[in-house]
């Protein structure tokens, strides 16, 4: 069921009427390496508003503080990377949490095709990461209901793969290990993959693979760990170690099959 918009509004200003008050949030969303939010380009329409918005230095700190002021997500989104990575910027989590926090409780209730919904919705996945560990030396502490909260809104509404893979994770991970969170966790982790997220097919194809609490499927797992390495960053070795490690012990049928779905899942995509 879709949440309520003032129920995430009171859920982002539970913590962001602590911080401070004109600033915005930085710092690495989750110490684990696979949590990076991926920085998306603005869509054109963004991009435009921006423009319109933002005198000839668009491309300085100044103006981009300048739009952000005037509550333009895109300008709050590029800034809220830049203090979470301390790209030209100190580094400063509690400043990046707030700029998060402007561009939810401001969009929570934009159409999901809108031009800066994918924004929005890594605006929720960037806040749910910070929950769930919180921010040291700060009063946003770890709450992983509202980091649920923020998960769930940004995959369900916008439909954000990247929220979806954290979904997945926290039902998988239940302390309780629950069938049915399990069932929830494995739906999620399979409508990630099917996105395209590299990590949601990485940990899809290592289950798959070795029959984990899934089914085994070699091939199929293989599959997903084929397209998973072809996509993770330098750092992702996890991802990578896995697939060699599927492929040496796949059989030579599983392998031929592995490449009929691969070729059929790139026809599909294509289609």
């Amino acid at each position: 069921m879709r949440t309520s918009r003032r129920t995430i509004v009171a859920l982002v200003l539970g913590a962001s009427a602590l911080a401070l008050p004109a600033h915005a949030f930085d710092g690495a969303p989750v110490n684990q390496k696979d949590a990076t939010i991926p920085v998306v380009s603005p869509a054109p329409g963004a991009a435009g508003a921006l423009r319109k918005a933002v005198p000839s230095e668009s491309s300085s700190l100044t103006a981009l503080q300048y739009a952000a002021e005037g509550g333009h997500p895109v300008a709050q989104w590029k800034l809220g990377r830049m203090y979470a990575n301390g790209d030209g910027v100190t580094q400063d989590d509690v400043r990046a949490f707030e700029y998060f926090s402007r561009i939810a409780n401001a969009h929570a209730e934009d159409s999901p095709s809108a031009p800066q919904a994918q924004i929005v919705a890594n605006a929720f996945v960037a806040l749910g990461r910070y929950y769930l560990s919180g921010i040291p030396n700060s009063k946003i502490k770890a709450d992983q209901e509202r980091a649920r909260d923020m998960f769930s809104y940004a995959a369900s509404y916008f439909g954000n793969a990247d929220a979806q893979y954290d979904l997945a994770r926290l039902y998988l991970n239940t302390p309780d290990g629950s069938r049915e969170a399990f069932t929830q966790g494995a739906r999620w982790l399979r409508l990630s993959a099917e996105k395209g997220q590299h990590q949601a097919q990485a940990l899809l194809g290592q289950m798959l693979f070795n029959g984990d609490r899934l089914p085994r499927q070699a091939a199929r797992g293989l599959m997903w760990l084929t397209l998973a390495r072809d996509s993770a960053g330098t750092d992702e070795t996890w991802i990578k170690e896995g697939y060699t490690r599927a492929f040496a012990k796949a059989s030579d049928d599983d392998r031929a099959m592995c490449l009929q779905m691969l070729e059929q899942w790139v026809q599909g995509r294509r289609n």
